[in-house]
């Protein structure tokens, strides 16, 4: 990753309480990649929602306060033999998706939606890698697209 100026960007990350083990594994791959990027501690804020759906909103209320240059959302779903797999992965998705449209920042979807708890393991520091890390990356990526390219934002608002 090219060497990008981080001294004055904060990062906010929402991490979804439900299935834990999973959402910490992968909040402390994308802190640690925030920090070995040259984040400072302190331009990192960590947020905990309940759930995975509640995300949505917390993303929604963080980009409202203002102050931060991107926020990376960290949940995961395991499908189990009811169909709220299924509703929950949509509302997220669409959440995440509508904010990202309507963003001066971006919103980084790091929600593992996983058949079964052994792919969830395996996404959030096991044999596959961290996502939350690849998130942080990402974050990082798309704030520095977006910095260069703020000139061009009124283009968007055509859309």
């Amino acid at each position: 990753m090219p060497k990008i100026n981080l001294d004055d960007i904060k990062f906010a990350i929402v991490a979804a309480e439900w299935n834990s083990d999973i959402t910490d594994a992968l909040l402390d791959g994308a802190i640690k990649r925030l920090t070995k990027a040259g984040v400072p501690d302190d331009a990192i804020k960590v947020f905990r929602v309940p759930g995975t759906v509640e995300l949505t909103y917390a993303a929604a209320l963080l980009m409202k306060a203002g102050g931060y240059g991107a926020i990376i959302v960290l949940g995961c779903v395991i499908r189990g033999e009811t169909s709220h797999y299924d509703y929950v992965c949509q509302s997220v998705t669409e959440g995440i998706t509508r904010l990202n449209a309507k963003a001066k920042i971006p919103v980084i979807f790091g929600v593992l939606t996983t058949e079964n708890e052994q792919q969830a393991l395996d996404r959030a520091g096991g044999r596959l890698g961290n996502k939350g890390a690849e998130c942080a990356e990402c974050a990082i990526k798309m704030w520095d697209f977006s910095t260069k390219n703020r000139t061009n934002i009124s283009l968007f608002n055509n859309f």
